[in-house]
């Protein structure tokens, strides 16, 4: 690796430890938000505009460096902002982080990996090129694999960074739309019996039956697909 590239993973790694270390993790535990979201929506209805630029900076250094929160930060949107405003920040926040995590790793170890297992990244960069775009609109739809590990899985792939941008927008449009929903919902929440609000209970099923959903669309848009070709 270059001077440049140690540096800058040596920077990335300290970042990390450092997160961890000082115990932030608890800031963004869903606990800790529930019990801070008056004092957030009251600091958001007096200032909206820095509420929500200072949301997304954090929802982009966190995905950036691939520290596993998107998923807190995405519920904490649907409880502060309503449901449209709500997806169009994360929607945003969320690519550009993905993004950031997808240069960071493919600057930093693409060149690495390519030496050592060249044989193996030809095999599924042949897969990449031939419908890489199909194959990461499939892992946003139905996340089995988790956020943070898609970032750096595809950066050493030789798929586009902007393709990379507008496949994981449009892919993760639906599940951010779910999870903010729920959000919306759990934030509503003030006693027990608000449990059993219909609106709760829908949006807790939907988040439920979510990933089916998204495996039947899948593959009715690849039979679609391979009827085209």
């Amino acid at each position: 690796m270059k001077p440049v590239q140690i540096t800058l993973l040596v920077a990335l790694v300290v970042a990390v430890i450092c997160f961890f270390a000082l115990g932030l993790t608890e800031y963004f535990s869903l606990s800790y938000l529930q019990e801070q979201r008056m004092r957030i929506l009251d600091f958001y209805r007096e200032n909206p505009v820095v509420t929500i630029l200072l949301f997304i900076l954090v929802y982009v250094a966190l995905t950036g460096l691939s520290i596993p929160s998107a998923t807190a930060l995405t519920l904490l949107a649907g409880a502060i902002f309503d449901l449209v405003v709500g997806v169009i920040v994360v929607s945003f926040a969320s690519v550009v982080g993905a993004s950031i995590a997808f240069a960071f790793a493919r600057y930093l170890f693409r060149d690495l990996v390519r030496t050592k297992f060249s044989d193996q990244l030809d095999t599924i960069n042949r897969g990449i090129e031939k419908d890489g775009a199909f194959y990461l609109f499939a892992i946003r739809l139905v996340p089995i694999i988790p956020y943070f590990v898609v970032n750096v899985a595809m950066s050493l792939t030789t798929i586009r960074l902007w393709t990379f941008f507008w496949v994981s927008c449009i892919g993760m449009l639906a599940g951010t739309t779910v999870f903010v929903n729920a959000g919306s919902q759990l934030g509503q929440l003030d006693s027990l019996s608000g449990i059993l609000s219909p609106g709760l209970i829908g949006s807790l099923i939907l988040l439920g039956i979510f990933p089916l959903l998204a495996k039947r669309a899948l593959s009715y848009l690849r039979n679609r697909f391979s009827a085209s070709e």
